[in-house]
């Protein structure tokens, strides 16, 4: 059994706990949770969902023994990803990848470390996927996509085959990317947007078809 500590506090890492918890009802238990670490933290006693807060993000050198799994990150911070996982100084390999049993992903796909895949969500053949990456449920990656490191890819989006997604990126609940397509580093896809075309890097894409409205940081 391993030891598995949570990055974050809010919605997604309540999600995650519940596929932490789902994972070891469905199968032989495969993770103790020791608790979260969130910045927010103020001292001792916050509890969240029955388990501890145990320090800060910069407290996980204090727990050795652990793995660690982020939920920390949304539209609105979405390119200041690697900067908060690195407060940790955790090295990848210290990070469990995580997918809940209601998941599916292709025996010919890659997932990299502190990967999660939540519920119902589909990752396909020929599929890879980076380090630190979020796969909200209901989503589906088409076969032969790449995505990159830190990216976020929300509820209900859809991936068709032969896309690459940068790294740090955010795609919104039910966008929608055509084959072949290209987003670049740190861009972002508004909820419901359809992507028809490449999108230049730290960019924010919305509408149908979907049009540049701003830069993205």
């Amino acid at each position: 059994m391993q030891d598995l500590i949570i990055l974050g506090i809010g919605g997604n890492c309540i999600d995650i706990l519940d596929a932490v918890l789902a994972l070891n009802e469905a199968s032989p238990v495969r993770y103790r949770v020791r608790g979260f670490l969130d910045d927010g933290y103020t001292g001792e006693g916050q509890m969240m969902q029955g388990f501890p807060l145990l320090g800060g993000l910069k407290d996980a050198r204090r727990f050795p023994e652990c793995s660690f799994v982020n939920g920390i990150g949304s539209f609105r911070n979405y390119w200041r990803k690697p900067e908060i996982i690195a407060k940790t100084g955790l090295n990848s390999e210290r990070f469990a990848t995580i997918v809940h049993p209601q998941g599916s992903v292709s025996r010919f796909a890659s997932l990299g470390p502190g990967t999660v895949v939540l519920q119902n969500a589909t990752v396909n053949s020929s599929t890879k996927v980076g380090k630190h990456v979020m796969v909200l449920p209901n989503v589906v990656i088409s076969h032969d996509v790449e995505v990159g490191d830190h990216t976020c890819i929300a509820s209900g989006a859809c991936i068709a085959g032969g896309v690459r997604v940068g790294k740090a990126c955010y795609l919104g609940a039910n966008c929608s990317i055509t084959n072949d397509v290209s987003m670049g580093d740190f861009s972002l896809a508004g909820i419901g947007a359809v992507v028809l075309k490449d999108v230049g890097e730290k960019s924010v894409v919305a509408g149908n078809p979907a049009r540049i409205t701003r830069a993205a940081c």
